[in-house]
């Protein structure tokens, strides 16, 4: 018997501690139906928390959440965020409501926690995602929430894929201010832009004039006659010495003096300017070549203690002129080349010059060619991005009244003035997408160039030591003209 009370002692202890393994081996959510068994059960189970999980969902969207036990009561930290309820004892659906963060916890009945969730409601971002799939399938661009937001990540080819991308969801967010686009570009294009601006000026002057000047002496009394006629069309004659004088004088008769003033003038003026720019597609690029002349814009006089007017300083500001070149390039699909382009050529002109003051200060004007547009061209391809056709005539006839009409003699009597002025410009534009070289590969202007020396410049009257040899020979079968230089 005591044998038999102790095996049965010793079975009895195992029994008891088999349901203790049992409540450490399996899952926190099969512990409770085991505690009934024991007085022990209970304690452990409270040490035991439950591991919370994360669960993201977009707005107006719900999740099924299957619990081990029955359910009694749930929290929710948020409920303007999500929401939770329950259908069955041991299922609940989680729905989100707003864009933001929030917890939902649940309970058994007797108050302990059975499972924890930390959940994200963010923007539906498979619209989105969608679209881009549908207009770039090639790209790998990924959409992402944060916050009432939507961030654009990955890399395209071109930056008006970039664009696109971030336009399209743009209008399925609810506004540009709603992406944050961090879309790269995969080997940014570079866009090197050739503009020619071309213009000639033809001008052909013809002025004729006689002015006669008479005087006639007849014992006290003298009468004189003079008739001078100016040339009006162009103001003033440009060679004012150009003149022809005959006279004749005889005792007691008239003394008349004729001028005869005649003059031709043709004039050819060419001028041709060619900017290079290069810049990265998306990017914009500013080449200016030129100076500046002053202006005066008044005097700033110093006032001394007494309020007497002290020393007097002339101010002036600055005008610039040159030739400048502004321009924004997009490389799109198939290799066209998308252009925002402002080029103007200006100089310093005379006419229409202001004559200052007293000093006889002369300000002169500027002569400006200004083009702005946009347009797309393929790499290679040239356009005319202007062109002016211009043609202006003046004619003026100046004569004493009647006189100047008589048939043959009228001549005598008048001055007749004649201006042409034609100007032809054209703007073309050539961009070209291009690569980085190596140094060797370019030619700089002073290439070739070595100043002659005291002997040759003396004897031969040479400036180049070396003429009609370029300083780089390229090797046969790898000719490359050369290009935006003038080479001696």
């Amino acid at each position: 018997m005591g044998c038999r009370g102790k095996w049965t002692s010793t079975r009895t202890t195992l029994i008891r501690a088999l349901p203790l393994i049992s409540v450490l081996a399996f899952d926190y959510a099969v512990a409770p139906a085991m505690a009934a068994e024991d007085d022990i059960a209970p304690a452990i189970i409270s040490n035991v928390a439950p591991k919370v999980r994360f669960i993201s969902l977009g707005i107006g969207k719900s999740m099924i959440i299957d619990l081990p036990r029955d359910v009694k009561d749930v929290l929710v930290a948020d409920p303007k965020i999500a929401n939770a309820v329950i259908r069955s004892p041991q299922r609940a659906y989680v729905i989100g409501s707003a864009v933001g963060q929030t917890n939902v916890v649940f309970f058994d009945a007797a108050g302990q926690q059975i499972a924890a969730y930390d959940i994200a409601i963010k923007r539906d971002l498979n619209g989105i995602r969608a679209a881009l799939k549908q207009m770039l399938p090639a790209a790998g661009i990924q959409a992402e929430g944060i916050g009432d937001s939507v961030m654009l990540t990955g890399s395209v080819s071109t930056p008006i894929e970039a664009q696109q991308a971030g336009d399209v969801a743009a209008r399925l967010a609810g506004g540009p201010d709603k992406i944050v686009n961090s879309i790269s570009v995969r080997g940014r294009d570079q866009v090197m832009l050739k503009v020619s601006v071309a213009e000639v000026q033809r001008s052909l002057v013809k002025q004729l004039g006689i002015d006669l000047s008479a005087s006639m002496n007849y014992g006290t009394a003298v009468v004189n006659f003079n008739n001078a006629n100016p040339f009006t069309a162009n103001n003033a004659p440009l060679v004012p010495g150009n003149a022809l004088s005959a006279s004749g004088l005889t005792k007691g008769l008239p003394s008349v003096t004729a001028t005869l003033r005649a003059m031709e003038s043709a004039g050819v003026v060419h001028t041709l300017a060619e900017p290079n720019l290069t810049a990265i597609s998306g990017e914009s690029a500013t080449f200016i070549s030129g100076g500046e002349f002053p202006i005066p814009t008044g005097v700033t006089c110093q006032t001394t203690t007494g309020g007497a007017i002290g020393q007097c300083v002339q101010t002036v500001s600055f005008k610039k002129f040159g030739i400048s070149l502004n321009f924004t390039p997009v490389v799109l699909t198939e290799g066209r080349i998308s252009l925002r382009v402002m080029t103007e050529v200006s100089e310093v002109s005379q006419e229409n010059a202001l004559q200052g003051g007293a000093g006889g200060t002369t300000i002169p004007s500027v002569k400006t060619r200004r083009a702005e547009t946009t347009l797309e061209i393929p790499s290679g391809g040239s356009i005319a991005m202007a062109g002016l056709i211009q043609e202006q005539t003046k004619q003026a006839v100046n004569g004493l009244p009647g006189a100047d009409q008589i048939p043959l003699f009228g001549q005598l009597f008048r001055s007749q003035d004649f201006l042409n002025n034609q100007t032809e410009l054209m703007v073309i534009v050539t961009p070209y997408i291009v690569r980085a070289v190596a140094q060797k590969e370019l030619s700089r202007p002073d290439d070739g160039f070595a100043p002659a020396s005291d002997s040759q410049s003396a004897l031969f009257a040479q400036i180049n030591r070396i003429y009609g040899v370029s300083a780089r020979v390229e090797p046969a079968g790898n000719h490359q003209a050369n290009f935006g230089f003038i080479i001696d």
